[in-house]
């Protein structure tokens, strides 16, 4: 079977989501709510700002067990990650789901979502307002992980340092792609309740 009858027979009128989007979505979900939780740990050690995250939020308890999880579920994330890029190129799904993505699409439905009447009945299809934020925590993932890998070994992917501008700057870059993947999931989160039938698509897949 064709990578093409592949796509069109896992997204046809009745699933949704194929099994492989909804394993990553979850594997995503959790090793990503890990590294969020370790990761602030690890800020507190050395804030970049004039702030701290209360511990209460924090996963580690003191740096060195903070650094331990974050570098686990880094790993989680970036193998489940490539697994899920590499199928969504593939099979096309991003290329149907998420393009085109224009100006004007973008802010007819920033409009209608700012005055609640965004459509949410057929949840096969993204509006734009939906692609642009899920292209973007792509982009912000992608970004993530190679800045936390500048930033873990800076001698070793000196290159990838350097892409940064520098380890300090790569501490910088990374706080701000992970802060943009946290406003995504209280958004990401907050729509899913609202319509709680997308939850249903993405345990189920129907």
């Amino acid at each position: 079977m064709s990578v093409q009858a592949i796509a069109t027979n896992t997204e046809g009128t009745a699933v949704i989501h194929p099994a492989w989007v909804r394993a990553t979505h979850w594997i995503n979900a959790l090793a990503m709510l890990v590294m969020i939780g370790s990761g602030w740990q690890v800020y507190n050690a050395s804030p970049l700002f004039g702030f701290t995250f209360p511990p209460s939020i924090a996963l580690g308890n003191w740096l060195g067990g903070a650094l331990q999880w974050h570098f686990a579920a880094m790993w989680v994330l970036a193998i489940n990650g490539l697994v899920y890029l590499t199928l969504g190129f593939v099979t096309g799904r991003f290329r149907r789901k998420l393009l085109p993505i224009t100006p004007r699409a973008v802010i007819a439905d920033v409009k209608a979502a700012v005055t609640f009447k965004l459509a949410h009945d057929d949840l096969a299809h993204y509006n734009a307002v939906q692609k642009v934020l899920y292209a973007g925590v792509i982009l912000a993932g992608v970004v993530v992980v190679l800045s936390g890998l500048a930033i873990w070994k800076p001698v070793q992917f000196q290159e990838l340092a350097a892409l940064f501008g520098g380890y300090d700057a790569a501490r910088y870059v990374h706080f701000f792609a992970m802060a943009a993947i946290v406003g995504f999931l209280v958004v990401h989160v907050s729509l899913a309740l609202l319509v709680p039938k997308s939850l249903r698509a993405m345990i189920a897949g129907r």
